[in-house]
């Protein structure tokens, strides 16, 4: 039931976000659109009491349970810019907004860049983890708690991952290439 609950909550995430965006775009309803766009912590929320009602009724924590503790840790720390990011595209793509803003490729910015992508992985990840670990507390030692274990190694590499992929931008920072077009238009040609 509760994997069933996680695919039914990513599916409401969706369905509440093209409402949101319609009501906001379409109907022209940006409040009512954001007001939508609000219920969707709620999702959260409900996955979140049915799983401790699972667990507290005697089930077995398992894969199940791990996923939607890694599905609730990814809604917090990416939620929030995925509807950011759907919003500016939807908005250029069909009513005439600005295009959305691409990262910068080169240099410190990029960098920076990297950061914050990692910042919001980790986020997730450290969620995940800490609503792991309470599950892991809440069954006790006496409980089968190694499937909840192994999400936690998970989300440990997710982090690791993330900090190795800014680091690297960080330590080895892609350089803009050379322009060779634009110094040949600057040199003067060779005269005879």
């Amino acid at each position: 039931m509760i994997a069933l609950l996680v695919v039914a909550c990513e599916v409401a995430f969706w369905v509440l976000l093209a409402a949101g965006l319609a009501l906001r775009y379409v109907v022209r309803k940006p409040k009512l659109g954001a007001a939508v766009l609000l219920c969707e912590p709620l999702l959260e929320v409900v996955l979140l009491v049915v799983t401790v009602i699972d667990l507290r009724n005697g089930a077995e924590p398992d894969w199940k349970h791990g996923l939607a503790a890694v599905y609730i840790g990814f809604t917090v720390g990416l939620g929030h810019h995925t509807i950011k990011k759907v919003d500016a595209w939807v908005a250029h793509r069909w009513f005439g907004g600005p295009p959305p803003v691409k990262p910068p490729k080169y240099g410190t910015a990029r960098a920076v860049h990297e950061w914050r992508t990692a910042a919001r992985w980790i986020l997730a990840a450290a969620v995940a983890l800490g609503l792991l670990q309470a599950a892991v507390w809440y069954v006790g030692p006496d409980g089968a708690v190694s499937s909840l274990q192994g999400w936690q190694q998970k989300m440990l590499l997710v982090i690791g991952i993330n900090v190795i992929i800014a680091g690297g931008y960080t330590l080895f920072p892609k350089q803009a290439p050379k322009n060779t077009d634009a110094a040949a238009e600057r040199e003067p040609a060779d005269r005879f």
